[in-house]
Formats: structure tokens, sequence, C-alpha cells
């Protein structure tokens, strides 16, 4: 059964996946998640508390979707390909992308941190994965797999961008090909 702060924090999420930060009002929370406003500050002292609550949350479950997939057996361009190519709902873009659009997000050190974090994160796991492909010889052993890695991160984020503003996944789809294409060559 889920918990008072769990229907808040999970409803929280949603709102700013959909709406951002400004458009994600305590009301909202409140009529999303079912709780009232006095069980809502027993909890939170308010919204940026639940929305960093979210955030975090967030961040969490896509770092361990990530791992899920890249943790698997397969050649290093297998397991990225997985990532790449895991089933995600394109047109809604990345939550975490797109809070790094949210203006009250970004000018807040307190929020804008586990965006970075995840980033980077991913950044650094999705290096180790080509690193080990290299070491394997799967990989051209001419490559920075940490540019490499940083490169399919921006593939991922501007493949949302693109499918958004076309309004169909074709666009995601053909940057993550572009991607996987160039990361197989082994000259």
């Amino acid at each position: 059964m889920e918990t008072t702060p769990d229907r808040l924090i999970e409803s929280t999420r949603e709102l700013l996946w959909e709406r951002g930060y400004v458009g994600t009002s305590p009301k909202a929370i409140q009529q999303r998640s079912g709780v009232g406003q006095g069980s809502m500050y027993h909890h939170f002292s308010g919204k940026p508390e639940l929305a960093l609550a979210a955030v975090r949350r967030t961040a969490e479950q896509m770092r361990e979707t990530a791992e899920r997939e890249l943790a698997l057996p397969g050649t290093a361009v297998e397991r990225v390909s997985r990532y790449l190519r895991r089933e995600r709902d394109v047109l809604r873009g990345c939550p975490i992308g797109r809070l790094t659009q949210d203006p009250e997000v970004v000018t807040s050190p307190q929020l804008r941190a586990p965006l970075d974090e995840t980033f980077e994160w991913l950044r650094g796991r999705l290096a180790d994965v080509l690193a080990e492909g290299q070491a394997r010889g799967e990989i051209a052993p001419g490559l920075d797999t940490g540019d490499i890695a940083a490169t399919l991160v921006a593939v991922l984020q501007g493949g949302y961008v693109l499918a958004r503003a076309a309004g169909t996944a074709a666009p995601f789809d053909q940057a993550v090909s572009g991607a996987l294409a160039l990361l197989a060559q082994r000259a």
C-alpha cells in the first residue's frame, strides 16, 4: 500500500513532467494525490521540499532503469543498444531532461543538483561499459569512451527534443540508429 508521502511524491513527479515547476501548484498536487492540505504540510514543509523529493525519485528511477539494461550480459554495443532502444514514451520526453528546460528548476541549485548528478552518472556508466567493450576489442581502440558516452547522452536528449517537435518518435529512433551505427564501426 502506498503511503501518503509516496502518493504526494508520485503526484508531484507526474505534474512536474507534465506542467513544469510553476504549473505544479500545491492544490494540483493535493488533487492528483487525493491528500489534504494538512497532510501534505505534515509530511513536507512546502512545494520546494516536495519537488526536491520528486526530482530525486525521478533521478533515482532513471538510474535504476539504465542500470538494469546496462548490467545485462552481452557486448558493449549490445548493452548500450538495449539501453538506447528500450521502450520509452518518446513524445512525452525525458522526465529529467525536461526539467533542465524549466527556469525555476535550473536556477535552484537544490533542484538542479539531482539532474546534473544523474546525467554525470549516466555518462560515467556508459563510459565504463564502452571501456569494457574497448578492452575486449569490440570498440575501436582510438575512441575516447568518455566523449562517446557524452555523445550518446546528447543523442538521447536531442532525440527527445526532435521527436517532440515533429510529433513523432521517428527522429528519436533515427538519432539512436545513427549513433549505434557509428559506435559499431571498428576502424
